[in-house]
């Protein structure tokens, strides 16, 4: 993929900080950052030699043994006034990458009030949320959009935001001019071709990976399934299930919109670039003990296919192809309805246990039911969404 113009060194650093991970294939990330080998590791060896030219930003230099108090002091702020949403645990971890003696965060945070640098949260300290955490980079990736932000010149921006479940790596955050289906499908094809394809998907109901009507399937799931993608949906009206976008969305608020103003999609994409490269890389998370997600993410080693793959049946299976302008297939001299979202597809039809009773299946995935002895075909199985967050 080309470079952005106004991320050249983020993008340098990305790809230093992703490749120095264990176990990451370097030539394959050399391809997904649209690099030769050669230069991707004439970066890295640049960056082993300490070369930190790659990157636009400034590093303190090494403290000293008799640093006053009035120095560790300037330090706190300099850091505050780079990053005025950051409180007194990140400084500390902060100061301390940067070679400072780590002072404590009670003292951080007296330094930050004496100054007038504490401001109180709005609306109060958020409720604590039920934690879970997959096991390994992903495994699973969740997805969202944030609140519509207008712009200085009347544009609504939709930020389309994508972070891995296990490290808090924000994978897109891209300014997006609606909600659809086919937006966020070209997104989301980039982030698939930079760092591969995570095992499922952790979304809500909401469009376009849900259906207003209460469909389970949409045409965007099914291009997710066909790339072996599972989808979750998160249980209705409880967002808190979702706790790690959620907490996402009000950082990058506090960090970004409340502290800026954009005029139009273009500055809002470049100031999104900017900050997430800050968030994966340069801020402590919390969460993850005051590391930053570059050290904990590693990309997919399931590569972007270039063709999209169809599903794949058995030999002597009964196989049948929706057409694309209704929504049922024949059996048994019957018609029998299937999801809207299967349109064109091939599916299979396999007996269960009972007699007369069948299931239809795109690929092994259930999608709706056949019984013969009922005088009437039945309509799509029961769409469930799943009750739990997933562990």
């Amino acid at each position: 993929m080309p470079w952005r113009e106004v991320s050249v060194m983020e993008e340098r650093v990305a790809f230093v900080q992703l490749a120095q991970q264990e176990g990451v294939n370097r030539r394959e990330l050399c391809r997904r950052f649209g690099i030769s080998a050669d230069v991707g590791y004439k970066w890295l060896t640049r960056w082993a030699a300490g070369d930190r030219d790659l990157a636009d930003r400034s590093r303190r230099p090494h403290s000293s043994p008799g640093r006053s108090s009035a120095a560790l002091e300037a330090a706190v702020l300099a850091v505050r006034d780079a990053h005025p949403a950051w409180g007194a645990r990140k400084i500390v971890r902060c100061l301390e990458w940067q070679g400072e003696p780590p002072p404590a965060a009670s003292t951080v945070h007296a330094i930050l009030a004496r100054h007038g640098r504490i401001v109180p949260p709005r609306g109060g300290q958020a409720a604590a949320s039920q934690r879970f955490e997959r096991e390994a980079p992903n495994s699973l990736w969740q997805m969202d959009f944030k609140g519509w932000v207008k712009l200085d010149d009347g544009t609504r921006c939709h930020p389309l935001t994508v972070l891995d479940d296990h490290s808090r790596f924000a994978l897109c955050l891209d300014a997006c001019l609606n909600q659809t289906g086919d937006t966020v499908r070209q997104r989301l094809e980039k982030a698939f071709c930079l760092y591969g394809l995570p095992d499922a998907f952790f979304v809500d109901n909401g469009t376009p990976w849900g259906d207003p009507s209460g469909e389970r399937w949409t045409r965007f799931g099914v291009w997710l399934l066909k790339l072996g993608i599972d989808v979750l949906h998160s249980r209705p009206y409880h967002p808190q299930s979702r706790g790690k976008n959620e907490r996402f969305h009000r950082t990058l608020a506090a960090e970004l919109f409340d502290l800026r103003r954009l005029h139009d999609i273009a500055e809002a994409q470049r100031a999104f670039d900017r900050w997430r490269h800050i968030y994966n890389f340069e801020r402590p998370h919390q969460g993850i003990g005051q590391a930053v997600p570059g050290s904990r993410y590693r990309p997919s080693p399931r590569a972007m296919p270039g063709r999209l793959p169809e599903p794949a049946y058995d030999e002597g299976e009964i196989l049948r192809r929706v057409p694309t302008s209704k929504d049922y297939i024949s059996f048994k001299g019957r018609l029998w309805k299937v999801p809207q979202a299967f349109r064109g597809e091939l599916l299979a039809i396999r007996p269960t246990a009972e007699d007369g009773r069948y299931g239809i299946f795109f690929a092994s995935h259930h999608i709706a039911d056949i019984d013969l002895t009922r005088p009437k075909p039945v309509s799509h199985v029961p769409e469930q969404v799943s009750a739990i967050s997933p562990d």
